[in-house]
């Protein structure tokens, strides 16, 4: 198996915008550290593998629930999953910070029948066509930048990297994008206008 220095390491070229070089880092220095302290999964299966599949599950809550602590221990708590009996749907919600007001936002995904070979597309169906980074349904655009990450740490990545490589660079990206465009509105504005 690889070790975590050597998929952290990913070339940098593959977590940089096409257009922007400069533009939505995906694996910093910081992330990477975090990313780090996450466990690596070790049961190969999916929903379709019974036999397998709740030791994998079993895996992919302790590496969530440590992830969870670790952001909690940083100040950086940003997110709530919580799945169905089975581990095959995924709901809660995550937020960001910007200019010191919390977006919230909920967040869905389910895990593919190819898992983990297929990464799930996590949907943030509030912000569905508000981005050109986003396909049908409000499903997050990882494919350029995190797809072939996943690819080469089938099956160690679960959720709680997909949370921390997918979820939470395509947020720091795009929120502030969509904010500055208007496309997103703090609440309490909402409010204010509506008034």
């Amino acid at each position: 198996p690889r070790s975590t220095s050597e998929w952290s390491g990913a070339d940098t070229q593959t977590t940089r915008s096409r257009s922007d070089p400069n533009r939505g880092i995906m694996a910093d220095e910081a992330t990477r550290r975090a990313v780090s302290q996450i466990p690596l999964l070790k049961t190969h299966a999916g929903p379709r593998e019974r036999a397998l599949w709740p030791q994998r599950l079993k895996e992919e809550y302790q590496a969530l629930i440590r992830f969870v602590e670790q952001n909690k221990a940083a100040d950086n708590d940003w997110f709530r999953l919580e799945s169905n009996p089975e581990g095959t749907r995924w709901t809660g919600t995550c937020w960001f910070v910007h200019q010191l007001l919390r977006y919230e936002f909920r967040v869905e995904f389910d895990i593919p029948v190819t898992y983990p070979e297929t990464a799930p597309e996590v949907a943030v169906p509030e912000l569905d066509g508000k981005t050109a980074k986003m396909f049908r349904g409000g499903k997050i655009c990882l494919t350029e930048h995190f797809a072939p990450l996943w690819a080469r740490n089938v099956p160690r990545f679960g959720i709680a990297h997909l949370m921390a490589l997918g979820l939470a660079p395509w947020l720091a990206v795009e929120i502030p994008d969509l904010i500055s465009k208007g496309h997103v509105v703090h609440k309490e504005k909402q409010r204010d206008v509506a008034e």
